[in-house]
């Protein structure tokens, strides 16, 4: 099910926050722990059972864990536990990409599996495998009631597309949680402008990327142009998704973690991971840096230990070379900026967050690419090889039509609209003129979307099939 559908908006949601509401405060979490399993099984059901084995798998282990926490024999239940929750995900996941490269490499044909990926299990793994550790390192004690475990590995808001939610972070919430009205109303109002970045902003550049696979007229400015909207799509994408979770957190009485501050303003590679994403680069630093060492170790081994980060964060996205060599690219860019860079970008004010956008509009472009064929074709009109010309008709067409989003999407990607609506509701009358008009735009920018879906204009999440 998707946030962004009439369904889900008009139907499940009232439905899931009536019942949440009446329930009694011993009961909450089950309320949760079905509306999240009803919500799953609404496009997957039959890896409801996946679920429903991944949690009382989890809940096992973490009793285990804890018992003999200390003993040679933790260690080899956290490695079952880690092993098997990565074997659910290996097999789904990763298994025709395995067989694929094998029949290619060997010239056999071993017939692939073509299993359908279930939604979202990149994200609740990543959940149990953190809850799992924590637990084995002392950090978090084992939760004892499998409702509340439960309730945390399915809960419908992050489940699907993130963001990656810790145990240890919401782990006294899930006991009990405060439910204010401030908290509400910022929770309403986070997950409706989520909703427009999603349906609004993503889902228009979604419509020009589509143009442009369909153009047979490209020029290099409309290349250039595509790589700007698909960079801005997966950003308001996801981000709008974040942004939409983290706002039905707060109305059920959760505090997720934020998960994007602005990237795109950012003046080096390493500062944009530190606000693109924020809860899987942190899961990776804690659960795979760190314990490889990290930095507090040779420079050689510092160096693989990038590599093998950034290897397996390109092929967390999905099973396809051009996600590991996205990935390895940001390890290259990362690791030139740690070994020579980043002392020359911290004194630069201008030219370090121009120098950001071209190898992040390059990584989407090979993030988006279905073959290196089809990236060689793209870096090529970009650099308008084969003969291609500046601007065509067809180009400058779509730029008049979407020149409005495009403006928009731009000044959205940055601060400039918080820092205006945080400076108007400082000023005298500014914070009453906004109490009374917020609600109403709100309510408008809620008729607008709805009309977008009634009308049938949406995509699904791209991080969907992560």
């Amino acid at each position: 099910m998707l946030f962004s559908s009439l369904p889900f908006l008009y139907y499940f949601l009232p439905c899931v926050i009536i019942l949440y509401l009446i329930a009694p405060k011993p009961i909450k979490n089950t309320v949760l722990l079905l509306a999240s399993l009803v919500f799953y099984a609404w496009g997957e059901p039959k890896y409801v059972v996946l679920m429903t084995v991944t949690i009382l798998l989890g809940y096992i282990f973490g009793l285990l864990l804890e018992r003999f926490r200390g003993r040679r024999s933790a260690k080899v239940f956290l490695i079952l536990s880690v092993g098997v929750d990565l074997a659910f995900l290996g097999f789904f996941k990763y298994a025709d990409f395995f067989i694929a490269n094998f029949n290619a490499a060997t010239g056999l044909s071993v017939p692939l599996l073509n299993i359908a990926l279930p939604v979202g299990i990149s994200f609740y793994t990543f959940q149990i495998l953190s809850y799992t550790v924590d637990v084995y390192r002392g950090d978090t004690a084992a939760q004892r009631n499998v409702i509340d475990l439960g309730a945390y590995i399915t809960l419908f808001p992050q489940l699907i597309a993130g963001p990656i939610v810790r145990y240890s972070d919401i782990a006294q919430q899930l006991k009990g949680r405060r439910h204010t009205v401030g908290k509400t109303a910022y929770g309403v109002r986070r997950f409706v402008l989520g909703l427009g970045k999603k349906v609004l902003i993503a889902d228009t550049l979604a419509a020009f990327c589509s143009a442009f696979a369909a153009s047979g007229d490209k020029s290099v400015l409309f290349y250039w142009l595509y790589a700007v909207a698909y960079s801005l799509q997966i950003y308001f994408d996801f981000s709008g998704y974040s942004d939409m979770a983290i706002g039905l957190g707060k109305i059920l009485g959760f505090d997720f973690l934020e998960n994007f501050n602005y990237p795109f303003i950012s003046g080096s590679i390493t500062e944009f991971w530190r606000r693109w994403h924020m809860s899987l680069g942190s899961w990776f630093r804690d659960y795979v840096y760190i314990p490889l060492g990290g930095n507090r170790v040779s420079k050689a081994r510092n160096i693989f230990n990038i590599f093998v980060v950034w290897m397996l964060t390109g092929f967390w996205h999905g099973a396809a070379w051009n996600f590991i060599l996205w990935g390895v690219f940001f390890g290259i860019m990362l690791l030139i900026e740690k070994l020579w860079l980043l002392k020359y970008l911290k004194k630069a004010r201008v030219w370090n967050h121009i120098y950001v956008l071209f190898p992040v509009l390059f990584s989407f472009v090979l993030f988006a690419s279905v073959d290196l064929a089809d990236l060689g074709r793209n870096l090529g009109g970009m650099l308008g090889l084969g003969g291609i010309p500046a601007v065509s008709a067809e180009t400058l067409y779509c730029l008049r039509s979407y020149a409005v989003i495009f403006i928009l999407a731009l000044v959205g990607a940055t601060p400039v609209v918080k820092k205006a609506a945080s400076a108007v509701e400082n000023t005298k009358w500014g914070g009453r003129i906004l109490t009374v008009l917020e609600p109403v735009g709100l309510a408008a920018l809620l008729l607008v979307v709805t009309g977008y879906l009634v009308d049938g204009s949406f995509s699904p999440f791209l991080y969907f099939r992560f």
